[in-house]
């Protein structure tokens, strides 16, 4: 990788007033910086209090001044931390001193890509990093700083070790088609490509648990008026979140609250009530209750517990209606009212696939836990999180597309006589398709595309 030849700086803490504020610089004109504005030299990673100086001399700021000798910083060139008082003034006065003795504005995520090519960080842990600061959840937190830390890497990188072991293996017995080898019985092809598979399906299952850390859920309420979708979307949000009446069709647009429920962010999205109706402002927010539905990972359909089962035509109907691959759940709401208990049910309706039932009372809270556990199993989601990657959709990606060439290889491989070029070129694009997580093979069009959504200082 080439040296870098200019320097960036920034404003590394978030806009408005602060106790601290930070200005990082990272390049060569770093010492030209320190020069300029400390006016001494500094001790590599000690902090020093020193003033920080205009261009005529003049005290801009008192703070401390960290001074990181490349290679041993954040982004392996030399870095500058000045950390000063928090008041936007005086830190587009540090930037503009910086600026002025060499330096750059930074790109969004540009500390971060440098570190990324000066081999600081692997791809997926320098996602990590924007995943940590993004986090909604502590456990989304934990499962970023695992990525952060290199865990996810570690397991990509175990995968690619034992596809170039077995490539290896693969490429000989080509190198050498002459020699009496039983590739088979003496690289023993099959168990290593069977390991694999095995040990690639625990590393997709745990990321595909990451990426709901990462991305969450979005729940739509759907029903007919007045069946307490707006009060159990109160009750789920700890909050007097929408207007609750007993007028039917008293909401008239989407509502929206974000929750977190066993780690998972959640964003409860509920709705205007499902009927005919020629109220024309009505109509228009059954229209964005639809639209709601067609973005949603999860709807919840609430009835009045007071009603026979099975559900009603109407019910049947919105049931009918939703898109086939979205997950669904019945909510019976109101069994206070219906003198019943909390639970849940399996129900099997006539030419209908099974559906989990919960029976509630979103007044009283009885059964909201239940309702809570649904959603996370609905959604495909463990009680325990801990052990999960914060992936990104690109990771799923890779992973899925590393299966299947391994799938394909396995069919290749147990072919008589085995298809050992055909199979030698599935281990090849499998291997490129996994080491794309760590950015071993990475196109510089997604680096932009992925550093373009660091926030700035970062």
């Amino acid at each position: 990788m080439a040296p870098t030849t200019d320097t960036i700086a920034a404003i590394a803490t978030p806009p408005g007033r602060g106790g601290i504020g930070i200005v990082r610089v990272s390049g060569p004109a770093v010492p030209a910086v320190i020069a300029g504005i400390v006016g001494r030299t500094l001790e590599a990673r000690r902090a020093t209090l020193t003033a920080f100086r205009g261009g005529d001399g003049e005290m801009l700021d008192q703070g401390v001044a960290l001074h990181f000798p490349a290679p041993h910083s954040y982004t392996g060139e030399p870095v500058l931390e000045l950390q000063g008082h928090g008041g936007p003034a005086v830190l587009r006065l540090l930037l503009a001193r910086c600026v002025a003795l060499g330096a750059r504005l930074a790109e969004p995520g540009e500390f971060t890509k440098r570190a990324f090519l000066n081999g600081k960080l692997d791809l997926a842990q320098a996602e990590g990093v924007a995943d940590l600061i993004d986090a909604a959840t502590a456990t989304a937190a934990r499962a970023a700083a695992r990525s952060l830390s290199g865990a996810f890497s570690h397991e990509v990188r175990s995968l690619a070790d034992a596809l170039i072991e077995l490539r290896m293996f693969t490429e000989a017995t080509l190198d050498f088609p002459d020699e009496d080898i039983d590739f088979l019985r003496a690289a023993g092809a099959q168990e290593k490509l069977a390991a694999i598979r095995g040990e690639l399906a625990q590393v997709a299952a745990r990321a595909r648990q990451g990426a709901l850390l990462r991305d969450g859920l979005a729940v739509v309420l759907i029903g007919a008026p007045n069946v307490g979708k707006s009060s159990l979307l109160n009750r789920l949000a700890g909050d007097e979140v929408a207007i609750v009446t007993a007028i039917p069709g008293t909401t008239r647009d989407t509502v929206e609250r974000d929750i977190e429920v066993g780690g998972i962010p959640l964003r409860v999205i509920d709705t205007a009530g499902l009927r005919v109706t020629d109220d024309p402002i009505e109509t228009l927010g059954i229209e964005r209750t639809w639209a709601a539905v067609a973005q949603a990972d999860l709807a919840l359909l609430i009835v009045d517990a007071r009603d026979a089962a099975p559900p009603a035509a109407a019910d049947a109907a919105i049931l009918d209606a939703l898109p086939a691959a979205l997950p669904r759940i019945v909510v019976h709401n109101k069994i206070d009212l219906a003198g019943s208990s909390p639970g849940v049910e399996v129900r099997g309706e006539k030419d209908a696939p099974a559906r989990r039932h919960v029976f509630l009372s979103a007044k009283t809270g009885a059964g909201i836990d239940l309702l809570q556990h649904e959603m996370l199993a609905q959604a495909g989601a463990h009680e325990d999180m801990e052990g999960a990657f914060l992936a990104r959709q690109r990771h799923l990606v890779a992973l899925a597309e590393t299966e299947a060439r391994l799938t394909v290889a396995a069919d290749h491989l147990n072919t008589s006589p085995a298809a050992l070029e055909l199979f030698a070129e599935e281990l090849r694009t499998a291997h490129a398709a996994l080491s794309a997580i760590t950015g071993e093979f990475t196109a510089d069009d997604l680096l932009g595309a992925i550093f373009s959504r660091f926030c700035i200082g970062k």
